[in-house]
């Protein structure tokens, strides 16, 4: 299969394909983390070559509840953002999923697919996450409720990431997907023909 990962710069989607056999790419502004498979610049591009899956992580600055207070002030920037988001959802690619967290996609385009938590993949953290999905089932969670996560838990092991302090690389650390998360997405969506 060949695999797009728009907007990932970190390489871990792309690897867990990779890993699995599968022609996988990552596509970023930035340069990848990990040696690989990469294409450098406006992942709109890579469009013109024929894939057969892509998973697509748009920023969420600009979408994302967290920061509705600044939304006023950023509407140019926001209409870029849902712009972005809607052309990486009208890919001419034959399976999406499009990730991003809870945010403004669910009423200005629809409500996701799914929503996973990665506490569901065997990390215990929570962080929701919405798929978008076209021509591809949910994932299905690898681990149960009672497996990682409890009421008990300290909330600074639960919400790590949301606890990320702040600096220049709070943003990177905060996009990373979990490589759990990226290994079922290889083994479910990798398997489909």
């Amino acid at each position: 299969m060949r695999v797009l990962v728009a907007c990932e710069f970190s390489g871990i989607v792309r690897d867990a394909f990779a890993a699995l056999g599968h022609d996988a790419w990552s596509c970023d502004m930035l340069e990848t983390e990990r040696p690989g498979q990469h294409l450098l610049g406006d992942v709109t591009r890579a469009f013109v070559q024929h894939w057969d899956l892509m998973i697509a992580h748009p920023p969420c600055t600009h979408l994302c509840v967290s920061g509705a207070r600044w939304f006023a002030e950023k509407q140019t920037e926001q209409r870029d953002a849902i712009a972005f988001f809607m052309a990486l959802v009208q890919a001419p690619v034959r399976r999406i999923a499009v990730e991003n967290p809870v945010g403004i996609m669910s009423t200005h385009y629809r409500l996701p697919d799914q929503v996973i938590q990665p506490w569901q993949f065997g990390v215990p953290e929570t962080k929701a996450t919405c798929l978008w999905l076209k021509n591809l089932p949910p994932l299905q969670p690898t681990h149960l409720e009672g497996d990682l996560f409890c009421a008990e838990a300290p909330v600074e092991r639960l919400a790590r990431v949301h606890r990320e302090p702040p600096g220049p690389d709070r943003w990177k650390n905060r996009s990373r997907t979990y490589p759990e998360i990226a290994a079922a997405m290889a083994v479910q969506w990798g398997a489909l023909t």
